[in-house]
């Protein structure tokens, strides 16, 4: 019976994506070894990262002066490797969630750290405006997509100091001027591959301005001289993900990615707002393509475990929302079908129609 994953991550994958990965673990190529115990400094990897990294150039349309990384330790790490590379003396940052909240508490611990704008005052719920970013900090680190609270940043923000974004869970969901940022990392579990690597897009004329000694494996330029072969890299979701750029790339690429995001976010919010027992939890100029954030209205509240309940025999898993939320949150990253979220509106009306006074 086919389920329907709305998890907020590790997440759904394309199923090609997933049955040409279990072709390479049982045997890559007709080689005669899997993609799990092949040497990395061999060709037949070599291959897989060259075109990996040769997609994202490609699908992003990457400017020259920047190089893709491959990386363990995930998004978490990179709150403390951004820092750690290139915070002299201050930062700016922008407080929209949990995740925010995080990557600024590492950057603390090396310099001086401006918030120019939050939305705690409200859970989060929305994403700060008129704010200044100011001239004389070193960078401006956003997180484009909150997947807690259901918020997103949805354009290139025009910055007058390298704008660095943490977007782990809304990268290939939409064109971008990459030329705009100054590093762009993430974890792949959500819209790229399976978890245990982070992709890393960083401009290379950013480095070696900052006085302190930088640990080796810390440092973003021993990772750019080595092509992410410094050490063993994450092979087997490194493979994944270069499938999920060639699965991409064969739809039409990011144009076609928006498209398709768009039309699945408009079916499910519509619904949320029809419905007269869910109300959205995002302000509504605020709300994500990629996490629908939801939860019931007061007068039925005691339904919600009734709610998750009836969907899970509908075969609709993953939409429990965060505990600092509560209710519900629909996850429709880009290897979401469409068919997937109309079932789970259908799910939704069956249960108005039941349960509605």
């Amino acid at each position: 019976m086919k389920k329907h994953n709305f998890s907020a991550g590790p997440s759904i994958l394309a199923p090609e994506v997933i049955e040409n990965t279990a072709k390479a673990v049982r045997d890559l190529n007709g080689i005669g070894l899997s993609i799990m115990e092949i040497s990395h400094r061999g060709k037949d990897f070599q291959a897989v990262i060259d075109e990996t990294v040769a997609l994202f150039k490609e699908i992003l349309e990457i400017p020259e002066g920047y190089h893709v990384l491959f990386l363990g330790g995930g998004a978490s790490m990179q709150f403390c490797m951004i820092p750690y590379n290139l915070l002299a003396f201050k930062a700016a940052y922008l407080e929209t969630g949990s995740w925010a909240k995080k990557a600024i508490k590492e950057a603390k611990l090396f310099g001086n750290v401006e918030v120019v704008g939050s939305s705690a005052d409200k859970n989060y719920n929305y994403i700060p405006r008129g704010y200044v970013i100011p001239e004389d900090a070193d960078y401006f680190h956003v997180t484009t997509n909150n997947t807690i609270f259901g918020t997103e940043i949805k354009e290139d923000l025009d910055s007058p100091v390298p704008l660095i974004a943490d977007m782990s869970s809304d990268i290939f969901s939409r064109p971008m001027d990459v030329s705009k940022y100054g590093v762009i990392y993430g974890g792949a579990q959500k819209n790229l591959g399976p978890a245990g690597v982070t992709f890393v897009i960083i401009k290379e004329e950013l480095l070696g301005k900052v006085s302190r000694q930088i640990p080796t494996m810390i440092d973003y330029r021993t990772h750019i001289e080595k092509e992410s072969m410094f050490n063993t890299p994450p092979c087997l979701p490194i493979y994944t993900c270069m499938e999920t750029l060639r699965w991409i790339k064969k739809l039409g690429g990011l144009e076609k990615m928006k498209q398709r995001n768009d039309e699945k976010a408009k079916i499910i919010y519509d619904e949320i707002d029809r419905n007269s027992m869910f109300v959205g939890s995002a302000e509504e100029a605020s709300r994500s393509i990629m996490n629908a954030c939801f939860v019931m209205k007061p007068d039925y509240k005691d339904l919600e475990k009734d709610f998750l309940e009836f969907a899970t025999q509908n075969n609709i898993v993953g939409i429990k929302g965060h505990r600092s939320v509560g209710g519900f949150r629909a996850s429709i990253y880009n290897a979401m079908s469409i068919d997937s979220v109309k079932v789970l509106v259908d799910i939704m009306k069956k249960f108005e129609k039941k349960h509605a006074k």
